[in-house]
């Protein structure tokens, strides 16, 4: 039985399910398929707990990659490792790969044939280790990586997307039972990089928005959320809006409330609105300490970035007359220059207090997106600022 801390979304599963299994003359989907939708609003949760039972049922072979289950981790090595540990499970494919590194039985005579052999510039390719899944299964394997913007943080995660791109092109033809490849972000403009390019793995790969959740979780919420009194969903709806469809906000708030121990029924949904609030609150409050921590030039570059979006050129002229009106409008004029070496000194800062997200081919971005919100526009009182960011945007 489902246990009531988890709401279900079978019907999306089965439908989005359906689609990755599908095979038709250019569908663009069996290249790749990129979901998008922002962070702690249940994208993972849906992925672990409804999608991959739902690709299981269908008959496929599911290898998950969480790029976020470790950030010191090389998001290359993080899939790598999660093609090794769905190859651990298959005794049958492990002899096949012995055999075909010239060793014919697995741990006899002193020699055995380790994992480690295969991987990224190693003996035996990505592409062989799922050609083996594959012949010993004769399942189609679906390869699901979460977080996956961050594999272009690496040059050893770019490769691996090239070695599944390349395992992909086998296992599709029709000697094999095929392979897809599911990647999802927290970021539409970082996932777009690993597919709107043709220098990419991916490119031409579908990108679409993963549906928030909506009334319909309200309404499961409302009925499990077991406080003294119940909660109205119209009313929990629009707070649940507020709270960007995060249902940790919601579930924080109901917790204040389950362990205020004098709470009268007559109360309940009065004080879950301020505490929905509340949290609201707190949350950006988090966010906002660490910026206000920042040097002027970090936060002005900060403050660029965030305003520039897709278009941001962290080096070129413009930006560099934005950083220096951004650094005089926060206060008198001092010593602090916005030139080249400052800047990327300023990037380094960001990057380390995780407010800034670069790719290994030097773009920039802001790590949530949802910081540009909190930040605001550059202030609108001047007139240079808002020529240069029009000079910026028509560059590009």
């Amino acid at each position: 039985m489902i246990p009531a801390t988890f709401f279900p979304r079978p019907k999306l599963a089965r439908d989005l399910a359906s689609k990755i299994f599908t095979t038709a003359p250019g569908l663009a989907s069996s290249s790749g398929l990129f979901l998008s939708a922002p962070r702690r609003t249940g994208k993972s949760t849906f992925i672990r707990e409804d999608l991959r039972p739902a690709l299981e049922d269908l008959g496929a072979l599911v290898v998950y990659a969480d790029l976020w289950v470790d950030r010191q981790a090389d998001p290359g090595e993080v899939i790598v490792a999660a093609v090794r540990s769905a190859l651990a499970r298959h005794d049958g494919v492990l002899k096949r790969l012995a055999k075909s590194s010239g060793i014919d039985k697995v741990g006899v005579g002193g020699l055995s044939f380790s994992l480690d052999r295969i991987g990224l510039g190693k003996g035996i390719s990505l592409t062989d280790a799922f050609v083996a899944l594959s012949e010993e299964t004769g399942k189609m394997i679906v390869v699901v990586i979460d977080e996956a913007q961050d594999a272009i943080t690496t040059e050893s995660g770019t490769v691996a997307l090239f070695a599944l791109k390349a395992a992909r092109d086998e296992l599709n033809s029709t000697r094999h039972h095929g392979l897809r490849v599911v990647a999802t972000g927290s970021s539409q403009d970082k996932l777009a990089m690993l597919r709107s390019s043709k220098d990419q793995a991916f490119f031409g790969a579908p990108l679409v928005k993963f549906p928030a959740l909506g009334a319909d979780y309200v309404q499961w919420f409302c009925e499990h959320v077991a406080l003294c009194a119940p909660l109205d969903p119209a009313a929990v709806m629009p707070l649940f809006a507020k709270a960007s469809f995060r249902p940790e906000i919601l579930g924080a708030a109901a917790d204040v409330l389950r362990f205020d121990f004098e709470l009268a029924p007559e109360d309940v949904s009065r004080r879950f609105a301020a505490a929905v609030e509340e949290e609201i609150a707190t949350s950006n409050a988090e966010t906002l300490r660490v910026v206000h921590s920042l040097t002027p030039l970090q936060a002005a570059v900060l403050r660029v970035l965030a305003a520039s979006g897709k278009d941001y050129a962290p080096f070129e002229a413009a930006t560099l007359e934005l950083y220096q009106a951004s650094l005089d409008n926060a206060g008198p004029a001092g010593s602090i220059k916005a030139d080249v070496s400052n800047v990327q000194q300023a990037l380094t800062a960001l990057q380390e207090k995780a407010l800034v997200w670069r790719a290994a081919r030097g773009v920039y971005a802001l790590e949530d997106v949802t910081l540009a919100d909190l930040l605001g526009p550059l202030p609108a009182a001047d007139a240079h600022n808002e020529e240069v960011s029009r000079k910026v945007a028509r560059e590009h």
